[in-house]
């Protein structure tokens, strides 16, 4: 056989490969985004739109980590992420901490420990492209495993200073000591930011080893539902649902790791 006429073989999980298996943590992206732009339709979404946005974005990061890093990756997401955030959770309402003083209201569903199987949903979901960020941006670096820690914990913790706001308001919990508060997200104290900070820093440096780290993988699913989620909150806050500050804020602390990532992504298609 001709050099001309030589097929390469496949590479489990490069980009174009198995465009079918693919299309079904796309589609489940695809519906993400479906169901956010219906929430300023609906005056910031209803408990159904919710629970079904996370549910979803938590079966599209976890099918997209099953297909390109294997089911012990799929897993792996699921324990580390799913139950390290139901245990965070469960002991933030017990004891105040790491986050302070809060409550659920049961307008999220079913729950285990007190803590609405929805939350830990959440967690997954944001977890894992929020470990692909800071892979992403620890390799346009040139930096180690640590820098992934920090960077991927940062992206992580940053979209609650969106959420926070926008599950108060909606009514699905509420804080009992909201203060001192992050400046520019009032309502919300400032030790919510912290702990989630904490905890992580504590997911992503555990992720870091139980998902393999594939550099022929396609991650533009994960990388671009951070983007989205980035992008899409700071002008729903602003826009949509009268919090400029929050925007502001939110927009600022998330743009930390999102502009350098838009820019690494943007010279990386432009090389393409």
């Amino acid at each position: 056989m001709s050099h001309a006429t030589r097929v390469r073989p496949a590479v489990a999980g490069q980009p174009g490969i198995h465009p079918t298996r693919h299309a079904v943590p796309w589609a489940l992206g695809a519906g993400v985004v479906g169901v956010q732009i219906a929430f300023p339709l609906t005056g910031g979404g209803t408990p159904t739109l919710t629970v079904l946005a996370v549910v979803l974005f938590a079966c599209a990061s976890v099918t997209h980590a099953l297909l390109t890093r294997g089911p012990a990756a799929a897993v792996g997401l699921v324990v580390v992420a799913g139950g390290g955030g139901l245990a965070a959770e469960a002991i933030g309402l017990a004891t105040g901490l790491p986050f302070g003083q809060y409550a659920y209201t049961g307008s999220l569903g079913a729950a285990v420990l007190g803590v609405p199987l929805v939350v830990p949903a959440a967690w997954i979901m944001m977890a894992y492209p929020s470990l692909i960020v800071g892979r992403r941006l620890t390799a346009a670096l040139g930096r180690g495993r640590g820098v992934t820690t920090v960077l991927g914990a940062w992206a992580l913790a940053t979209w609650d200073v969106f959420l926070d706001p926008q599950m108060v308001e909606a009514g699905h919990w509420y804080w009992l000591e909201p203060w001192p508060t992050l400046p520019g997200v009032p309502g919300i104290p400032v030790s919510n930011f912290a702990g989630w900070l904490l905890v992580a820093l504590l997911m992503i440096a555990a992720l870091d080893r139980v998902l393999p780290d594939r550099h022929d993988g396609d991650d533009r699913l994960p990388l671009a539902l951070w983007c989205w989620t980035f992008l899409s909150s700071t002008m729903a806050a602003a826009v949509f649902f009268g919090r400029p500050s929050v925007a502001l804020v939110g927009g600022l602390l998330m743009g930390v790791v999102g502009v350098p990532l838009l820019v690494v992504l943007s010279r990386r298609g432009s090389d393409a």
